[in-house]
Formats: C-alpha cells, sequence, structure tokens
C-alpha cells in the first residue's frame, strides 16, 4: 500500500533554531495508518513535534506528543471500542552514524546507554515517528473499560479431581 501519511524533513534543509511542527492525519490517510498499526481501524491521529539540529555534533533531537483515538477488539468480550492514546516521547538521531557504527554501539551498549536512530537517505520522516510512538503504546492484550476476566471451570471440584492425572498415579501408589 502506497504511504499516504508521511511527512519528510530533509536534514540538510534544517536550521539550528527549534522548528515546531503539528500533524493531523487525513480521512483518506486513516485506513493506511491502520493498516500500519494492525488494528481494526484508526479514528484520528495527530502530533505536535519539535526538531532542534546541533550540526557540531551532528545530531538532531526530536520530542514531543502523538494522540490517537484507536479501535481496538477487546480480548475478553470480543467487541470492538475505540481507546484514546497519549505519549510523549524524545528521539535523537545521529546524521552520521551508520548501520555499521550502530550495530557496534549496540554489541557494546549497557541497558541503559541511549542509543541515537539512524537519519535515512537524508531525511526523517515525522508521520512515521507518530506512528511508532502511538505503536509503542497500544495495549497488547486491549480491553474496554472495566472488563474483568473470570475464569469459570465446566467442572466442580470432585470431577476436577478426579480428572486430574496425578491423582490416578497417587491410586497406582497405593
Amino acid at each position: 500500500m502506497q504511504n499516504l501519511f508521511s511527512y519528510p524533513l530533509v536534514v540538510d534543509d534544517l536550521t539550528p533554531s527549534v522548528k515546531k511542527y503539528h500533524l493531523s492525519a487525513q480521512k483518506e490517510e486513516l485506513p493506511y495508518i491502520t493498516e500500519i498499526l494492525k488494528v481494526p481501524a484508526v479514528k484520528s491521529l495527530q502530533a505536535d513535534i519539535n526538531v532542534k539540529p546541533n550540526k557540531k555534533e551532528h545530531q538532531i533531537k526530536v520530542w514531543g506528543t502523538a494522540d490517537a483515538e484507536i479501535e481496538q477488539t477487546s480480548v475478553i468480550s470480543l467487541e470492538n471500542f475505540v481507546k484514546p492514546y497519549h505519549t510523549e516521547f524524545e528521539i535523537l538521531f545521529d546524521t552520521e552514524l551508520t548501520l555499521k557504527d550502530l550495530q557496534e554501539m549496540e554489541k557494546e551498549a549497557e541497558i541503559d546507554d541511549e542509543i541515537p536512530d539512524i537519519v535515512t537517505n537524508g531525511e526523517i520522516n515525522l508521520a512515521d515517528i507518530a506512528m511508532e510512538q502511538i505503536a509503542l503504546v497500544l495495549d497488547d492484550f486491549p480491553r474496554k473499560e472495566g472488563e474483568i476476566f473470570k475464569f469459570q471451570t465446566e467442572f466442580d471440584e470432585e470431577t476436577a479431581q478426579a480428572q486430574n492425572p496425578f491423582a490416578v498415579l497417587a491410586k497406582l501408589k497405593k
């Protein structure tokens, strides 16, 4: 599917000052985002993103917030529902980092180390960043507000005990 939701920034065109961007997915872009996020539907997605390059250190700091309304299927009732998501983020890009350099850094990195992202083809796509940040906060096991899973066995305690394989072994020992 063609990338309908895209906002690429050319790294070489960035000025040293902080630049602010507001992204809001249009109605015709939502099916593309839905396919990327692998959810039943995306009702809305918007982000406020700040970008500040540091040419001396060959880095670009990207930070902001992303908000979305996502339709998901409850793992308990199997009914669809819409849930709002909000996330704040901060990402550091290194304009001179190569894939080989990144692999070396990851081998030597500690858990708490901040590893910068790579700039691909001289661009940073703000729409991709917004979608990625929402994907990171999506519930793995979504459920409606207030839904609680209650396990109900179809056997009573006596039947369950009789079918327990260890109970059968215990009888053989006697």
